[in-house]
């Protein structure tokens, strides 16, 4: 980075920094790693039977780094270090699943921010009486994408619906899909005309998601059948710039998952994408709790612990079984 003529490149200094910046945070996770390992270790010499506490203590962040470390060696996809662009959108369910898409949503902010990821907001449609219809934000992070590749799919949710006024139990579901967000000057080859653009004006979800903006942008891909919106912007123009970057980014993600396909059709199995008729995941308010990953098994019985962002534990045991092979 200090040879004369570095920045002269500015795409591939661009990229080498990017690399250095992520490289620069595993060794500085390494030396806090060896920093706990040898304060722990201390601990341990000198104690005389009565430091058990503390030496537990200060092994609660190493037993943590190291969770870290094994699941940031998972990650080996062309796209798997870099941000996420993210899409709910509701199902079948009617107003219960437009109120699942925004408790989704809640949930994954508070994911996001546990993990110090920055989330940024493009879109959000109100559902006619609550919830959302869908939502797309970013997620910027070391392996964001990688990571929430995990969550693609379909989210059943199964509760007493407070929209019922016989308090009966309902069923209602909400897709997250999952693209890796790329560069604004990213190479990815779309005709105009394979373009449908619509302006409409934009409409707030309430609370936090309250939008004034009167310039909001839809793009349909004809192609693919992919619809993309943003409405976050102040402008037009900015509007269409970023939904442009959503669609590229999920023209790259049904790349990947047409590559996936044809890995898993030669291995003799099928990709896990998430989109089939099948939920990935199950979250259970009524008559019990329980949250269940039908994928891996792997299950919580604190659901409001769950929705209240702690899904570590799900995504790192898809992630394991994915490495040992159960998963293309």
């Amino acid at each position: 980075m200090n040879a004369p003529g570095f920045w002269d490149d500015q795409s591939r200094a661009a990229s080498v920094s990017a690399e250095h910046a992520r490289v620069s945070r595993r060794l500085e996770g390494y030396r806090t790693l060896m920093r706990d390992y040898d304060d722990a270790r201390e601990l341990a010499e000198m104690d005389g039977g009565e430091m058990e506490d503390q030496i537990a203590a200060s092994l609660a962040p190493l037993h943590a780094e190291l969770e870290r470390l094994q699941e940031a060696a998972l990650f080996d996809g062309e796209y798997d270090p870099g941000d996420a662009v993210v899409t709910l959108q509701s199902g079948t369910g009617g107003t219960d699943a437009q109120d699942w898409a925004e408790m989704m949503l809640r949930m994954y902010e508070r994911w996001a921010a546990n993990r110090g990821f920055k989330v940024e907001l493009l879109e959000a449609s109100p559902g006619e009486e609550a919830g959302l219809k869908s939502a797309t934000f970013t997620v910027v992070g070391e392996n964001a994408y990688g990571i929430l590749k995990a969550e693609r799919g379909k989210h059943r949710l199964v509760r007493q619906s407070p929209f019922d006024q016989a308090h009966r139990r309902h069923t209602a579901f909400s897709t997250v899909i999952v693209a890796p967000l790329l560069p604004d000057d990213a190479d990815v080859e779309i005709n105009d005309d394979d373009l449908k653009i619509d302006t409409y004006r934009a409409q707030g979800a309430g609370g936090q998601h309250v939008n004034k903006t009167d310039s909001a942008v839809r793009i349909t891909h004809l192609p693919s059948g992919i619809v993309v919106q943003c409405q976050n912007e102040r402008s037009q123009s900015a509007n269409k710039q970023t939904a442009m970057r959503v669609l590229k980014a999920r023209l790259i993600e049904r790349q990947e998952e047409e590559r996936e396909a044809v890995m898993a059709k030669e291995r003799g199995g099928s990709a896990d994408t998430g989109f089939g008729g099948e939920s990935v995941r199950s979250y259970v308010l009524h008559p019990y709790q329980l949250v269940k990953d039908s994928r891996t098994g792997h299950e919580m019985g604190n659901a409001q612990a769950v929705l209240d962002g702690e899904l570590d534990p799900f995504i790192r045991e898809y992630l394991l079984a994915r490495a040992a092979g159960r998963f293309v």
